[in-house]
């Protein structure tokens, strides 16, 4: 079946992908300053920025998490396929186990 489209105007497609931004950031602003007026900018900039930093050890501790997450995912995955009571222990321990870092995470 062949359509006649010589008069009329095929409807425009989407592109798909990310969507437009309604408010788009397109100005610079460049700023001279001196060098001690730098460093006062900058030593402004560390008093107002307030950022957590993780110690070595909170650190460590949310890598086990994550790897433990991992573990209950998986473990997960096997309950759906094989069923629960096949893993049942070995979905307690990792609960107990994420129950007990996270203990620690709180107490500090």
């Amino acid at each position: 079946m062949e359509t006649n489209t010589a008069g009329r105007q095929e409807p425009q497609r989407k592109k798909g992908g990310r969507p437009a931004k309604k408010v788009k950031r397109n100005c610079t602003v460049v700023v001279r300053v001196t060098e001690t007026e730098r460093l006062l900018v900058r030593g402004k900039a560390r008093e107002a920025a307030v950022v957590a930093r993780l110690s070595p050890e909170e650190a460590a501790l949310l890598r086990t998490l994550s790897g433990l997450a991992n573990n209950l995912n998986q473990l997960a995955r096997l309950a759906h396929r094989e069923g629960l009571l096949s893993i049942q222990g070995k979905c307690r321990l990792a609960l107990e186990e994420i129950d007990r870092l996270l203990e620690s995470l709180r107490k500090r």
